[in-house]
């Protein structure tokens, strides 16, 4: 007996081992899966739905697993079911319902219980209460299981009331003893307050619960309202955008249109005139001809009998006309294009909140040059007084395809300090060059200039026009050999880099005419900061974060990576050109060999004795002794510098098919000038053009 005790044990912990951990009941078809674990097939298959891991160790498996059914475990655990079957002898029956019996015949089953008798009773042993009036008084109700809760635990005794202080029920003896002057009530009433009670309780959480429904649909129709409004916002809104976009297509195509009807008038203009010319050449080669057939005439008095007269159109000079595309309407056109541009790029940069009083402020008075650093010229000032109207329907980026730009500005010298004046005019013109062995010129005081008003051409009263004045503004197309640059690589540099028209495009200097002055420069290794690094024959510079291995020597920068050039100007007039690798983080200026090279103020610009132009971001700006003049940036490429050291002025050009001046400064020389350069942003570079 003991023995089979013991067996029974060692299968009860057996059977633990041998339970599915997924649904805890004895293996069905248990399988293994790769990380040791076993589980009922059906079960663990259920389980992977998405993704393939161990439910138990959670171990991840990229692919589904193949599984093998364990033939071992599945034999153990029916011979576990077996030996259990065997040792409970029978089969386990199923449990069946608690049924009430009658207290009297312990056979039938009771249909009523009396309270009074504290029996139950079937339909036959029922018949007294139901007949004998006798027992009329007694309380009937329905089978009770168990009568012994009826009765106090303390008294044995038929628990008839109810105490409301004490929330219990009580029997008479209770009542005697502990619960002398509570409030007490029978359990039917209690029962009646409380079923009264939990009713209103269920009429308030129905009312809650109708009530939150209500408002669940009505965030449903409102979800359907965002929907349909958010729908209808995206709507207005594309219209909107696309009705800015065939306004700006509109305009591309009539400047675009513009251009080209500039282009066939000088193509037709340019098409009379050599046809003209090609005539003439006719009439002069017949001349010739008839001048050679007397020349070969033998006989003297033939010869001498015989008269000729040359074609009228010798007279004509010939000359080769400039034809250009500076009509008011494309200037116009491509000023206007730039400046929407930058309008639209300054106001996209604020906030959506706060652009609208930006457009309605544009609305009101025009385009504002808040944007623009410079100051504006009276003139302009005294135009933008004046209120733009505006037709009701006219969007408003149709109204700002006509601002007016500020000409660009340069430091002057006066009594106060240094000042910013402009352009009014373009910046003056350039003078001319030495005659070869003339010398130097005596050095001369830097004189307040006054802007005079450039000479309209012909052309500016028409669409194109053909200048004879070789020194009259040229146009972007020229023609003619004599024009152009000798030097051919500068030529193929120069064409190979385009680049957008500057608004102030009157302004422009002839290329050629700068290049007279051309200087070949080199950088000086002994004042590189050691993070600037010098190759190409010392014409370009780079800056990076490995510093290279040059000697300490007191001419170099320590703190700020500049450099300068090898040789410096004191006379003279002298142009070079920079190409700049990106406009982010680069200085070009002038420097007196004297500027500091160890302290944080040699940095250019921030002391009396350098000059420069600097580019930080996207933002150009003038820099001398410290103060900044913001301006703006014509993003250029090759920069070009001319030093005139008799005027004590340094412009700076935006160099592409012209040189556009964007800066100057007018300044006296106190000794020799270097040209400078400031580089931070690794990866930058500077190299200087090779000029003849």
């Amino acid at each position: 007996m003991a023995e089979v005790d013991l067996s029974q044990v060692a299968l009860m912990s057996l059977e633990d081992e041998l339970t599915c951990s997924i649904c805890l009941s004895p293996f069905d078809c248990p399988v293994t899966i790769p990380c040791g674990h076993n589980f009922c097939q059906d079960c663990l298959l259920a389980t992977w739905k998405d993704s393939y891991s161990c439910p138990q160790c959670r171990t991840h498996f990229a692919t589904k697993p193949e599984l093998k059914k364990n033939t071992v475990l599945s034999t153990v655990v029916e011979t576990l079911k077996q030996s259990s079957t065997k040792s409970e002898g029978r089969p386990v029956s199923e449990e069946r319902k608690d049924v009430i019996r009658c207290d009297t015949c312990m056979e039938a089953e009771a249909s009523k219980t009396c309270l009074t008798c504290m029996a139950s009773f079937c339909e036959e042993h029922l018949r007294p209460h139901r007949e004998n009036p006798i027992f009329r008084p007694h309380q009937l109700t329905e089978p009770v299981s168990d009568l012994s809760e009826r009765f106090c635990p303390d008294h044995y005794k038929l628990m008839e009331l109810f105490c409301s202080q004490h929330g219990r029920p009580i029997c008479s003896l209770c009542l005697q003893q502990e619960h002398k002057g509570c409030s007490l009530s029978s359990p039917e009433e209690q029962r009646n307050l409380k079923e009264s009670d939990l009713r209103a309780k269920l009429l308030l959480l129905n009312g809650k619960i109708l009530k939150t429904e209500n408002i669940i649909s009505q965030m449903r129709v409102m979800q359907n309202q965002l929907k349909d409004a958010a729908t209808n916002r995206k709507k207005a809104l594309t219209a909107e955008y696309q009705q800015m976009r065939d306004v700006l297509a509109r305009e591309e195509s009539e400047a675009l249109t513009a251009v080209d009807r500039e282009l066939d008038s000088g193509q037709d203009k340019l098409n009379s005139l050599k046809k003209k010319f090609s005539e003439n050449i006719d009439s002069m080669s017949k001349a010739k001809e008839d001048i050679d057939s007397l020349l070969s005439q033998s006989q003297t008095l033939a010869f001498l009998q015989v008269s000729f007269d040359l074609p009228p159109n010798v007279n004509f000079d010939p000359y080769t006309p400039r034809i250009n595309l500076d009509s008011k309407k494309v200037i116009a056109t491509q000023a206007s294009a730039v400046a929407l541009k930058e309008y639209l790029t300054e106001i996209l940069k604020k906030p959506v909140e706060a652009r609208l009083p930006l457009f309605k402020a544009g609305e009101s008075a025009g385009v504002s040059h808040s944007t623009f650093s410079v100051s504006e010229p009276p003139e302009t000032q005294k135009q933008k007084k004046k209120p733009r109207s505006h037709s009701p329907g006219r969007p408003l980026i149709q109204s700002l395809m006509q601002p007016t730009l500020p000409p660009p500005a340069y430091f002057i010298p006066s009594q106060e300090g240094w000042n910013t004046v402009q352009f009014l005019h373009g910046p003056p013109r350039l003078p001319a060059p030495h005659s070869p062995g003339s010398g130097p010129q005596p050095k001369a005081a830097p004189k307040k200039r006054t802007p005079k008003p450039n000479k309209k051409s012909k052309s500016a009263e028409g669409n194109v026009g053909i200048e004879e004045d070789a020194h009259s503004m040229g146009g972007l197309l020229e023609f003619g050999g004599k024009d152009k640059p000798s030097n051919k690589t500068a030529e193929s540099e120069e064409t190979s880099e385009t680049s957008e028209i500057p608004p102030n495009i009157t302004s422009a200097e002839k290329r050629h005419e700068l290049l007279k002055y051309g200087t070949v420069l080199t950088l000086d290794p002994k004042t590189a900061h050691k993070r600037i690094a010098l190759t190409e024959d010392f014409t370009k510079a780079s800056v990076s974060d490995e510093h290279t291995n040059y000697p300490d020597c007191p001419e170099r920068f320590a703190v700020c990576s500049q450099v300068l050039a090898s040789k410096g100007f004191s006379q003279g007039r002298h142009y070079w050109e920079v190409i700049l690798s990106s406009n982010n983080f680069i200085g070009i200026g002038l420097a007196y060999k004297s500027i500091d090279r160890k302290g944080p103020a040699s940095r250019l610009g921030r002391n009396t004795q350098s000059w420069c132009v600097e580019w930080f971001n996207v933002k150009l700006s003038a820099w001398h002794n410290s103060s900044e003049t913001v301006l703006e940036n014509p993003n250029p490429k090759r920069v070009g510098v001319l030093l005139d050291c008799e005027e004590g002025t340094a412009t700076f050009y935006k160099v592409a098919d012209r040189a556009y001046p964007f800066h100057s400064f007018v300044f006296p020389f106190a000794e020799a000038v270097y040209p400078a350069f400031w580089i931070f942003s690794s990866g930058s570079s500077i190299s200087l053009c090779k000029l003849q």
